[in-house]
């Protein structure tokens, strides 16, 4: 997945805003192809703003969902509505989401009258329209005096595409955002229910901002919080716990997998909090999978270290070491939330993870490097012949991804071997990397392997 943004700074943000139940979600869905949001017939089930990349006609943006809007509220919906704000604050255009079979309420009629001062592009929705006939609602809608109301069902897909279209028109070339890249890095702090992923996030907040209870999973929504840790800024977000089997789970305990799915998307690095005093399950392995096959930098955390006695210290090396070993580039960091040892060497695991999931080996280096290698160690053979390795290349970081241009198959071992080579002389501690074969069998002739 490469593309001119990539490299080039941050992508424009579309924030999706509206009251709650709209069908703001189901629209977010829509837009990227696959179910990512959280839809369910019950108000409010967006509580936080959640970040999605999505591709439209060959243009890369984000696209912020955002819990509903409402202008007077108190409490939960209180924070919705800052999130909201917050959203349209940040974004480049502005999706304003309106029931068309209900018309426009006092709460859509209070964001029509914000929106209308706003120097952003507003485009303005009337979702829940399934045929021509309810058209006639959307029009109803210019009321609202933010112009043409767009008629959608997000539900069925109708005029979605027209939409999406309507919304790169009105993208700005570069997004609003510029500063955006020396902003706080996004932290997802993962794990199974009850490993203390809220009691390390009090610990660093130095604040009671998640509910913290000795119950299995008290955390349900994504808490996001601005955290200074060795003099910078870091943005974290604790997540809901992953139950067992997400198609298994149900209610409020399937909404926060799905959850924990999007934070680490959203994030640059996840932490993934291991329990000391417990064995390394198969709810761990699961969650370190994620994070790596969702291609982010990853710190494991072992929390509770200070209850260790020996016995159970080198019990524990043991399993990290037989469990573990596929992510033995993994940064590592001993921690105890309770009382606060180790937390303060986080952000330099976090800087160095980052570091080596951005870092880019310069071409002529590579394959100097891989030349020599190969010389020293060349490919097996295969059916009597052994493929030669004719040019390596850095396709992408973020995380890196390295492209071998051969004239066979590589096997997967030596593949691994070329992996764990190029880990020794570059480092990249703290993040998952690609290599990947592309056989050059005669002139024109390429695939992929």
């Amino acid at each position: 997945m490469t593309g001119p943004e990539e490299n080039g700074g941050p992508l424009p943000v579309v924030a999706i805003v509206g009251r709650p139940n709209v069908g703001k979600s189901t629209l977010v869905n829509r837009f990227l192809g696959r179910r990512a949001a959280v839809v369910q017939d019950i108000p409010g089930v967006t509580r936080d703003r959640i970040a999605y990349e999505a591709l439209w006609n060959g243009k890369r943006f984000t696209i912020v969902d955002t819990g509903g809007w409402e202008p007077k509220a108190s409490g939960l919906a209180g924070a919705i509505a800052r999130q909201a704000e917050y959203a349209m604050k940040t974004a480049d255009v502005i999706v304003l989401v309106v029931d068309a079979t209900v018309g426009a309420t006092e709460t859509d009629l209070a964001a029509a009258r914000v929106l209308r001062r706003s120097d952003r592009p507003v485009i303005l929705v009337a979702n829940k329209i399934d045929d021509e006939r309810s058209e006639a609602n959307a029009a109803e809608l210019w009321s609202l005096g933010l112009g043409e109301p767009q008629p959608v069902s997000a539900l069925h897909g109708r005029s979605s595409g027209d939409l999406l279209d309507l919304v790169l028109d009105a993208l700005p070339e570069a997004p609003r955002e510029t500063g955006e890249e020396t902003g706080p890095r996004r932290v997802a702090l993962v794990g199974r229910p009850n490993v203390g992923k809220s009691s390390l996030l009090n610990r660093l907040a130095k604040d009671e901002r998640s509910v913290v209870d000795s119950v299995a999973g008290t955390t349900v929504d994504p808490v996001d919080s601005i955290v200074t840790l060795d003099n910078e800024d870091w943005q974290f977000v604790d997540t809901a716990g992953l139950r067992r089997k997400v198609n298994t789970a149900s209610g409020t305990e399937y909404y926060a997998s799905l959850r924990t799915e999007a934070a680490i998307q959203a994030a640059e690095v996840a932490v993934v909090l291991l329990a000391a005093d417990e064995v390394i399950s198969e709810q761990d392995q699961r969650v370190i999978t994620q994070v790596v096959e969702a291609g982010r930098a990853l710190v494991l955390a072992i929390n509770k270290w200070d209850t260790l006695d020996e016995d159970r210290h080198d019990q524990l090396e043991r399993e990290i070491e037989r469990d573990l070993a596929r992510v033995r580039w993994a940064s590592r960091v001993n921690i105890s939330a309770a009382t606060g040892r180790g937390v303060n060497k986080l952000a330099e695991h976090l800087r160095a993870a980052l570091a080596s999931w951005e870092k880019r080996i310069p071409t002529a280096e590579l394959n100097s490097f891989v030349r020599a290698l190969v010389q020293e160690t060349p490919p097996p053979a295969r059916g009597g012949r052994a493929p030669k390795i004719k040019y390596v290349t850095q396709a992408d970081v973020r995380p890196p991804r390295f492209v071998v241009f051969s004239t066979g198959f590589l096997e997967a071992g030596y593949r691994r071997f070329l992996e764990r080579k190029l880990r020794e002389q570059f480092g990249f501690a703290g993040t998952p990397i690609e290599v990947s074969v592309k056989v050059r069998e005669g002139r024109g002739n390429g695939k992929k392997s």
